[in-house]
């Protein structure tokens, strides 16, 4: 007897649940589910979720961050004349958006400010020390002198072109975010 046929076949991965239209996000959703289901995601992110902001005060300060994201976008086209804008708003009003999600995109910016102070302040140091001893190099017809500065000012360079992407990606991100009404991380 051929024992092959009364064997069962036993799949290899579990059955995928069935999709549901039911949830926080189905077409029939309430507004209070959707804002009770955001409210729960900030507390599992580490947020307590206990905001003492209105509704309107609450849109006034995603307007508000909308702005600084644009001038920190402005600012590349301004050689960063236009940094210090943001950074002092997002000083003066982040207080305003404790324990709420919002409070993440001020941090988010100030600290994008700063390390992109740093950054670029670094490879513009960098870059200027290795054009100095280029020039002494060429002066006194040092040919190892000359390689060396002109490696030192590649890496300044290349720390400066660095600091101005990440700059560009985490303003990005952090606009995204926000316009996804999430925090950022």
């Amino acid at each position: 007897m051929d024992n092959n046929n009364d064997r069962k076949q036993v799949p290899l991965t579990p059955p995928e649940p069935p999709i549901s239209n039911s949830g926080p996000f189905a077409p029939d959703a309430s507004l209070e589910q959707q804002r009770l289901h955001q409210l729960s995601t900030a507390r599992h992110s580490g947020l307590s979720g206990q905001s003492t902001l209105s509704d309107e005060q609450l849109t006034n300060l995603v307007k508000y961050n909308h702005i600084s994201y644009l001038l920190y976008v402005l600012s590349i086209f301004t050689a960063g004349l236009l940094w210090i804008v943001p950074i002092i708003m997002n000083y003066a009003r982040r207080r305003e958006a404790d324990n709420t999600w919002l409070a993440t995109h001020f941090d988010w910016q100030i600290k994008t400010f700063w390390y992109s102070i740093i950054f670029v302040a670094a490879g513009i140091i960098i870059g200027l020390i290795g054009l100095g001893g280029l020039g002494i190099g060429v002066f006194s017809e040092s040919s190892g002198m000359a390689l060396g500065s002109v490696l030192l000012t590649i890496i300044g360079g290349g720390i400066f072109v660095f600091a101005n992407f990440w700059h560009i990606y985490r303003i990005v991100r952090g606009w995204i975010a926000l316009t996804d009404h999430r925090p950022v991380p």
